[in-house]
């Protein structure tokens, strides 16, 4: 980014801009007919300097969500006097699974039953249950991360045997498009996909969460049921702050 064209939001603007992201959720929630209490707001902090990120948190932001576990750690470790979930949304490597287990509260992104394997071995330790949800590559992109529509009910079904595991849902990351309503039809998808997987009853599983949508299009993710979104540029602006 040309430096001369940057314009990096100022304290009142992160302010404004937790405000104004909250109250388009919670009129987007009402005008479905739903609570604005049932729509999530993570605050998507990776890359982003922990002074803004404290402007962010004092301004009412309860959930952050970071893509690396080792940055999400450092943040943990200087945001110490704050409190708030961690979300892990980013793919989580085998070799950081008990570092990830030890600093996050949610992992959003378990994909196979291997990780999910480690995940459980590493919270036994831990004596923790940690909630996750199944990230499905609902385009079927090889160059994302997630499990295929005709395996989820399989590897659900296997992580459901896991005693440190709770499965709360599904997330995904569609197709990035500037026209909205192209990705509507894969957030409703993702919907289809959780009702059904409720219907199966299975034990240990709840498919009330799903988080999809971000900054570009969490309005439609509401529209189609999501329930966490995950929100980084309209809170944060544009750029790298670290």
């Amino acid at each position: 980014m040309r430096k001369s064209m940057e314009i990096l939001p100022t304290k009142m603007d992160i302010a404004g801009n937790v405000k104004s992201v909250s109250d388009m959720i919670s009129k987007v929630a009402r005008e479905c007919g739903r609570k604005a209490e049932s729509v999530k707001l993570v605050a998507v902090s990776k890359a982003v300097n922990v002074q803004r990120i404290e402007q962010a948190l004092k301004a009412g932001i309860h959930c952050l969500g970071e893509n690396k576990v080792q940055e999400g750690m450092e943040k943990r470790d200087q945001l110490a006097g704050y409190s708030y979930e961690l979300h892990l949304i980013g793919p989580l490597q085998k070799n950081k699974v008990n570092k990830a287990v030890a600093n996050f509260d949610w992992i959003e992104t378990v994909d196979s039953y291997d990780l999910a394997r480690k995940i459980d071995r590493a919270c036994e330790g831990l004596n923790k249950i940690i909630p996750v949800l199944v990230q499905v590559n609902i385009a079927e992109e090889p160059s994302k991360s997630g499990v295929l529509e005709k395996d989820l009910s399989g590897l659900v079904d296997l992580i459901a045997k896991l005693q440190h595991i709770s499965v709360r849902g599904l997330m995904t990351i569609p197709p990035f498009s500037e026209n909205r309503e192209v990705v509507r039809p894969h957030f409703r998808r993702l919907r289809e996909l959780a009702e059904n997987l409720d219907h199966l009853k299975m034990e240990s599983v709840s498919m009330q969460e799903l988080s999809m949508g971000m900054s570009h299009d969490y309005s439609i993710a509401i529209e189609e049921g999501a329930t966490i979104v995950r929100v980084g540029t309209a809170i944060f602006g544009e750029g790298r702050y670290t």
